[in-house]
């Protein structure tokens, strides 16, 4: 076709009609994802194993395929944690040792996969760390970093700036476009070693949460079905669902008040 060489693709690439995964792979990514939060310690090698228990014959080299789509990997030491996106700077963790004493001192970061019905998705949030509130959110049916600018910006927007901004070493976040934004609000960088999940310990537990609480008990009809409810979720978290590590108070109740504090004590300087 005459259009097709003016604009330099084969007829074979204008007719492509994509496929999505197969029953089966989405079965497989669940059970994986759901393993994973029980324990994160597992490689390839034991997910494998684990899949065979479960009836499902995955060899080692798809295991790693999955698990790289999951954004998942095994927690433990590894050498040469340092390696970096030749184009994107790395930044120091600036957290150890160090107490979390007040709201909006740190805030931190993560991105999870969904697996639901037919697809999948995935999920970013922002945490304060000292109420635990979730203070905004994006489903996504793709990881590109727009997406995780616009729910950083969002935070930004509608809180107080932190002090310090915690994630993982992901492409999303080591990108210009999101370390910039933090930079132009005046806050600190930090970033966690690659592999280590629990130095962002908070929000790996709110994924849990959500998954057990919401993803795994319910089907979803679309995107937008997913967004609907994972929203109500998240407004039950922080307004209703009662935290042991909070004294059985909720998080807005934990972000509000100590708000209202620091506000009375800026009035009586």
């Amino acid at each position: 076709m005459r259009q097709c060489e003016l604009l330099g693709i084969s007829r074979s690439n204008l007719y492509y009609q994509p496929v999505g995964p197969s029953d089966e792979e989405l079965a497989i990514l669940r059970l994986m994802d759901e393993q994973y939060l029980k324990t994160p310690f597992y490689g390839s090698r034991r997910m494998v194993a684990y899949l065979a228990q479960q009836g499902y014959q995955v060899n080692r080299k798809r295991a790693q395929r999955l698990m790289r789509q999951l954004g998942i990997e095994a927690v433990y030491p590894k050498p040469k944690l340092s390696k970096r996106h030749p184009e994107h700077q790395v930044y120091p963790y600036l957290l150890r040792d160090v107490e979390i004493a007040s709201v909006n001192q740190v805030w931190s970061t993560d991105i999870t996969y969904l697996p639901v019905l037919k697809g999948h998705f995935y999920l970013m949030a922002v945490m304060d760390w000292y109420s635990r509130k979730v203070l905004s959110w994006q489903v996504s049916n793709t990881m590109d970093g727009a997406f995780c600018v616009e729910v950083l910006e969002s935070a930004l927007l509608h809180y107080h700036k932190p002090t310090i901004f915690n994630s993982d070493q992901g492409a999303q976040f080591t990108a210009n476009a999101f370390t910039q934004t933090l930079q132009q609000a005046d806050v600190q960088i930090s970033m966690d070693g690659r592999g280590r999940c629990y130095d962002n310990i908070f929000i790996e537990r709110l994924w849990r949460s959500i998954k057990y609480e919401l993803i795994y008990l319910k089907a979803f009809d679309d995107g937008k079905h997913l967004s609907k409810e994972v929203t109500d979720w998240f407004h039950f978290y922080n307004r209703q669902r009662f935290h042991q590590s909070l004294n059985y108070r909720t998080p807005d109740e934990i972000y509000y008040d100590s708000c209202s504090k620091e506000e009375m004590m800026c009035n009586s300087c």
